[in-house]
């Protein structure tokens, strides 16, 4: 075989073994993309648009959120700790008609208190907040909405219906971490066909799917109340 004709097999097969490896790597990134988004649903979506659509940008900063906080540990509220958050937010949707400001930032304060009752970090709100992203993926968008809301209205600046928005927006992420064990998703990963299944409060028994609400069927009542707690639902009323 001539040098030329051994020239261009080399050059053929150099050609042919980069478009090889550049194959490979799409194939990796693009398996990673979708491990990424299964993993955090809304969360991979928001993050994308925070970077101004770098996706790279976004999954680099979620893989890191990965890597910080996917091996953490959290332990369940006990049963009385339970039955006092369930209270305490029955009481701020209470105190919402008279000093809807006032429950909103208690609101947002209840919810650090509970996250860091159940092992998160709470340092740092920002901190906090990328550990929860990891685990709650699906509804964590609703604490930094009550978060910023809560912000606005100690300077004045939110009008009612925007604070009651924001605790309607935040309650799926208080039901979701202050939920019993045995009806959590505990090893599954956020964004999955499961996780939301659950993180909806749904649940799967003899008479079909039904909605878990603490306090619902279980005895569950409010200090000195003759009512069941429900979630949004107070012998009083309320506007969430």
């Amino acid at each position: 075989m001539s040098t030329g004709a051994i020239s261009i097999v080399v050059v053929v097969a150099v050609v042919l073994a980069a478009a090889l490896i550049i194959r490979v790597v799409r194939a990796g990134a693009g398996r990673g993309e979708r491990a990424l988004r299964r993993r955090f649903g809304p969360e991979y979506e928001l993050n994308v648009a925070q970077h101004a659509g770098d996706t790279k940008a976004a999954e680099r900063e979620l893989e890191e959120r990965l890597r910080r906080y996917g091996d953490l540990r959290t332990e369940p509220l006990s049963g009385e700790l339970r039955e006092r958050y369930v209270a305490e937010w029955a009481g701020m949707q209470e105190m919402f008609i008279e000093a809807p400001e006032h429950a909103v930032t208690g609101a947002d304060q209840l919810l650090a208190r509970l996250a860091h009752d159940r092992g998160y970090p709470s340092g740092h709100y920002e901190e906090q907040v990328a550990a929860l992203s990891v685990h709650h993926a699906d509804h964590v968008q609703g604490y930094r909405q009550l978060h910023d809301t809560a912000a606005r209205a100690r300077e004045g600046r939110a009008d009612t219906e925007e604070l009651r928005e924001a605790v309607v927006h935040a309650r799926p992420f208080f039901e979701d971490l202050v939920r019993p064990p045995h009806h959590g998703t505990h090893g599954t990963p956020a964004g999955s066909d499961m996780a939301r299944q659950h993180h909806h409060g749904e649940r799967r028994g003899g008479g079909g799917v039904r909605r878990w609400l603490p306090g619902a069927g279980t005895g569950m009542r409010t200090g000195t109340g003759t009512g069941h707690t429900r979630f949004g639902h107070t012998r009083k009323g309320g506007a969430w």
